[in-house]
């Protein structure tokens, strides 16, 4: 049998990932396979600018691109035009009150150009899990007791890793993402990893960071301690029209 390109990670969830610079450049930023979704290897990877991103039936497959795409917290940019609509919207934020919803939203959501969905039954577990360790986070707008939009992610020291948002109505996505961003903004948090560069990302503001600066910063970030207490309580009730 032809040996794998790539490499097979170790079944200790331990040990350590390979150098990102070995990526392969197509697929950009494919690193390696195997392994697990536990709470230890999820955390190292996103400590060394890498994460899993594979769908069912495939191994569980392990990226770190080249460029990075990232949100600057202070840059989402939202048009003149919604911004003008959303400043007499009613809809709240919130956070982590519903993030087994919005991470159950963002799997069922149909994207341009995808055949279904990489948030298999086993990475929707593990972000679950991570949540309940106190990792992963979500922000969630509500019309009323409706959840009609949201974004999910990890928190790292004082890094945020974006891994998925949805609307069920028209702006929900856009709005969870700017308020998070203003929320990170304020707690010193300079970045929002955004993994791959999509059309909608990139109407929104963002950018693209050579692998190796990203890969800097998020060494540095993650290491940097986070602001105590929990998310739902620093963030309460937050009125949409107040992002404007």
């Amino acid at each position: 049998m032809p040996r794998s390109p790539i490499p097979l990670l170790s079944a200790d969830p331990d040990s350590p990932f390979p150098a990102t610079e070995r990526a392969l450049v197509e697929p950009d930023g494919l690193l390696a396979t195997g392994g697990d979704l536990s709470p230890a290897r999820l955390l190292n990877a996103y400590r060394h600018g890498i994460f899993p991103w594979y769908s069912e039936g495939q191994p569980i497959l392990w990226w770190s691109p080249d460029p990075r795409n990232v949100f600057a917290t202070d840059g989402v940019h939202l048009s003149s035009k919604f911004r003008r609509q959303m400043r007499h919207c009613d809809w709240t934020l919130r956070a982590d009150t519903a993030f087994a919803e919005v991470i159950a939203a963002c799997a069922d959501t149909p994207r341009p150009g995808q055949d279904g969905t990489w948030i298999t039954d086993d990475m929707f577990a593990a972000y679950r899990e991570m949540h309940r360790l106190g990792h992963a986070h979500s922000i969630e707008v509500f019309a009323g007791d409706r959840l009609v939009g949201g974004i999910y992610g990890l928190a790292i020291g004082r890094m945020f890793f974006g891994e998925s948002m949805f609307s069920s109505e028209s702006g929900g996505s856009k709005i969870a993402l700017a308020g998070l961003a203003k929320l990170l903004c304020g707690w010193g948090w300079p970045w929002i990893d955004a993994q791959v560069e999509n059309a909608h990302t990139r109407s929104l503001g963002s950018r693209l960071m050579p692998r190796a600066s990203f890969v800097s910063e998020v060494g540095r970030l993650a290491n940097e301690p986070a602001p105590a207490g929990s998310w739902s309580e620093r963030v309460g009730a937050m009125a949409a029209s107040e992002l404007f």
